[in-house]
C-alpha cells in the first residue's frame, strides 16, 4: 500500500502580499459549517500539514485541526487527538492520517471522518457524533459509542475492539466485530478477514487505557458544552465563584506578574491567518471561547462563555492592567513565531529532578503525572517552588524506547510510578525539566 503521508516533505517558496488585519475572526459556529478540532497531547516528533502550501511542519500542543489537514508520526512519535465532545484518537509512531471531513451537517450534527493511510490509531468514541474512520480498502461507520485499535500495514490489517460493536465495509461485504474482539484484513487478497475470538495486547494498549481514564476522571464535573479540554481544566486549575463575576477558572501555579499570553506561539491557517497557540497543557478552552478578566485579588482567571464563538485571537474583557498589551498577530508571517517559551515543544527524557515554580502555570507538568495538583499549588504559593523526584512515566508497561516524564507517586493514572517533594524558597519562573 503505497504511503505518500511518510515520504519526504515536500518544500515550496511563497511570496505572500501582507495582511491586511493582525488577524482575522473566525465566524460563529452556528452560521458556519467549518469546524476545528484539537491536537491535545505530543510526545516525540510529529508532523502536520496544514494546507499551507508548505508541506510538513512540526506539530506541538494545541494546534488547532481543519478539514483536509494531515498528521504523521517518526518512529518516537505519539500524538492524541480531541474532538468537541471528548472523543478521542491516538496515534502511535510511524502512522499517518488524513482529515478528509471536519463539517457540520444542516442539522447540525458534526460529521469527522479520517483516512489511516498506515500504522497504529485508537479511537475512543463517545457516540454524540457520525465518525468514519477509512483504512486499506475498508471503512468503520460509527453513529453510536465505541473504543477501538486498528494497526493498519502494507500486508495486513488489524482491528480489536474494547468496547461496543463495529461494523466494517469492504470488498468483501459487511463484518461485525463484536466486544473484545479482533479482525484481522488481508490487504494483499482483497481484504480478505478473518476473526479471532481474542484481542492480542498491543504494547500501547497501556498508553490508551491511561489516557480515557485521565479524560474520564478530570472531566467528570464538565458542565461546558464541550468536551474538548474540559480534562486539563480539571486536572491543571480550579473553578472558584467569584462575586461580581460568577463562575472563574484560574490555572495553578500562577503568581504575582503572569499572564495568559506570556507563553505560545503564533500558527497561520489558510483563510484565518495568524492563530494564537497556547503552551499550556490546559491551554484550549480558555483562549477558543469566553474571556480573560484580571480580577482583583486574584490576578488573571477565565470566564467560561461565549461557547457559539471560536475565538483565533483569545479574548479579554473588564478592566485590564496599564502594562498589560494584548497580543498581535505577526503580519504576513506564514510560519510558527514561538512567543516567550512557547513553539514547538516536544517530549525529552526526565531529569533528576523537576523544580514546580510560582508563575510556571503548569508548563512543563505531563497531565496526570502528579497527584494533589490543588495541594501542590498551597505549597508553591507559600515557599515559592516546590522540587519533585521523578520516575519514567507509565513505568510498568511503556515498551523500551518509548516517550517517558514525571510521574506522580499517587497518580490516578498510572499506579506504577512515584514522586517525592520538598519545598524551597526561590521565587517565580517557569518550571524546569520535564516535557518542555
Amino acid at each position: 500500500m503505497s504511503n505518500p503521508f511518510l515520504s519526504g516533505s515536500r518544500s515550496a517558496l511563497f511570496v505572500l502580499t501582507a495582511m491586511a488585519c493582525a488577524f482575522f475572526a473566525l465566524p460563529a459556529m452556528a452560521g458556519s459549517q467549518a469546524r476545528i478540532v484539537r491536537l491535545s497531547d505530543v510526545h516525540g516528533s510529529v508532523q502536520i500539514d496544514k494546507n499551507t502550501g508548505l508541506g510538513f511542519e512540526s506539530a506541538f500542543l494545541n494546534l488547532p485541526i481543519m478539514q483536509g489537514a494531515r498528521l504523521r508520526t517518526r518512529s518516537n512519535g505519539r500524538v492524541e487527538i480531541e474532538f468537541e465532545d471528548g472523543s478521542t484518537m491516538r496515534l502511535g509512531p510511524n502512522t499517518a492520517v488524513e482529515f478528509s471531513t471536519l463539517n457540520l451537517t444542516d442539522s447540525g450534527q458534526r460529521i469527522s471522518e479520517v483516512n489511516l493511510a498506515e500504522g497504529l490509531a485508537y479511537v475512543n468514541w463517545q457516540g454524540k457524533d457520525g465518525f468514519t474512520l477509512n483504512f486499506s480498502h475498508e471503512k468503520v461507520a460509527l453513529d453510536h459509542a465505541a473504543h477501538f485499535r486498528v494497526d493498519a500495514s502494507p500486508d495486513l490489517v488489524k482491528l480489536a475492539v474494547f468496547k461496543g460493536d463495529v461494523d466494517v465495509e469492504g470488498p468483501s461485504g459487511k463484518v461485525a466485530v463484536a466486544k473484545k474482539k479482533m479482525a484481522e484484513f488481508n490487504v494483499t487478497n482483497q481484504d480478505q478477514f478473518t476473526l479471532a475470538k481474542s484481542i492480542d495486547e498491543a504494547p500501547l494498549d497501556s498508553w490508551d487505557k491511561e489516557s480515557i481514564q485521565y479524560h474520564e476522571q478530570y472531566a467528570r464535573n464538565n458542565s461546558s458544552p464541550y468536551g474538548y479540554g474540559a480534562s486539563d481544566l480539571g486536572y491543571y486549575g480550579n473553578y472558584t465563584s467569584v462575586a461580581g463575576y460568577g463562575m472563574m477558572w484560574q490555572p495553578f501555579f500562577t503568581g504575582v506578574g503572569w499572564d495568559p499570553f506570556m507563553d505560545g506561539a503564533w500558527s497561520w491557517y489558510p483563510g484565518y491567518g495568524s492563530m494564537f497557540i497556547s503552551a499550556y497543557p490546559w491551554g484550549w478552552l480558555p483562549y477558543r471561547y469566553g474571556n480573560w478578566m484580571m480580577v482583583p485579588g486574584n490576578g488573571w482567571m477565565w470566564q467560561p462563555g461565549g461557547f457559539n464563538t471560536w475565538n483565533v485571537l483569545p479574548s479579554t474583557a473588564g478592566a485590564l492592567p496599564a502594562t498589560f498589551h494584548a497580543p498581535v498577530a505577526p503580519a504576513g508571517i506564514v510560519s510558527t513565531v514561538a512567543v516567550g517559551k512557547g513553539g514547538p515543544v516536544f517530549s525529552s527524557a526526565p531529569t533528576f529532578r523537576m523544580v514546580v515554580r510560582n508563575g510556571s502555570a503548569g508548563l512543563g507538568i505531563a497531565r496526570g503525572s502528579i497527584d494533589g495538583m490543588k495541594s501542590l499549588n498551597h505549597q508553591v504559593a507559600k515557599s515559592g517552588s516546590v522540587e519533585l523526584h521523578p520516575t519514567p512515566q507509565f513505568a510498568a508497561s511503556a515498551p523500551s524506547g518509548s516517550p517517558s516524564g514525571y510521574s506522580g507517586g499517587h497518580s490516578s493514572t498510572s499506579s506504577s510510578s512515584s514522586m517525592s517533594h520538598s519545598s524551597s524558597g526561590s521565587s517565580g519562573g517557569h518550571a524546569s525539566g520535564g516535557h518542555h
